[in-house]
């Protein structure tokens, strides 16, 4: 079975490159969702529902369960995913966002939601401001962040609005069905998150068998990828 891995905001595939490098395993696909580095298709409202929507029915073409790993965004759907076709999943892994209805969303995300605001600061984004708020408030490499920046196109922007914008209450919406996981899970962590506190790590995610801590920031899969792919080697073989 292969290993799939979801990036989250405002990310693509290429967030997963440090990773994949430090992984042994070969049969490892990193997906980008739609809108992010790919065209969404026609009628594609980039809500929260259509991304798991959309997930569920490609991992339904995979033909058997897959070792499935969200970061960010990421770790927000694919944790959806095993709770609603744990089918899907043979094991679980994510970091970096909690389901949970006690987090309170970051002033970005906030920002983003809101009609008026979200829609001036992505019409106003310039990509220079946007590169050093990644790199001063996130820790993200000048190289990484420059890049990052330069991939957020319009379809981006839009879809980024319109995802946050139908999720605005997703904690609560979601968190009940955790429950419902039964696959082993990890989740993994920047222990100097801002945007998404530590403590979220043992509680505010799927229950998991194996919680990491990691001496880092939010992108815990660019800061410490070497470390992220040990683990999940070892989640997968345990």
């Amino acid at each position: 079975m292969p290993a799939v891995l979801i990036h989250g905001v405002p990310d693509t595939h290429r967030v997963w490159d440090g990773v994949r490098r430090h992984l042994m395993r070969s049969d490892v696909e990193a997906w980008d969702l739609p809108g992010f580095g790919t065209p969404r298709s026609r009628g594609f409202g980039s809500t929260k529902e259509e991304y798991v929507d959309w997930l569920i029915e490609r991992l339904e073409r995979v033909g058997e369960p897959v070792d499935l790993v969200g970061h960010d965004w990421g770790c927000i759907l694919t944790a959806r995913v095993a709770s609603l076709r744990p089918d899907l999943v043979r094991t679980w892994a994510g970091g970096s966002a909690p389901v949970s209805a006690e987090y309170v969303w970051h002033p970005l995300a906030k920002i983003w939601q809101d009609p008026v605001e979200g829609n001036r600061f992505m019409d106003e984004l310039p990509s220079a401001s946007f590169a050093k708020d990644l790199m001063e408030n996130f820790d993200v490499p000048a190289d990484v962040a420059g890049d990052m920046v330069l991939r957020v196109d319009g379809t981006m922007r839009d879809s980024i609005l319109k995802l946050y914008r139908s999720a605005e209450t997703v904690g609560a919406q979601w968190e009940p069905e955790l429950a419902n996981v039964s696959a082993p899970c990890l989740v993994f962590w920047g222990t100097l998150d801002p945007a998404s506190p530590v403590g979220f790590a043992g509680g505010g995610a799927v229950r998991a068998s194996r919680v990491v801590e990691l001496d880092c920031n939010h992108w815990t899969v660019v800061q410490k990828p070497a470390e992220v792919a040990a683990a999940l080697e070892a989640h997968w073989t345990a």
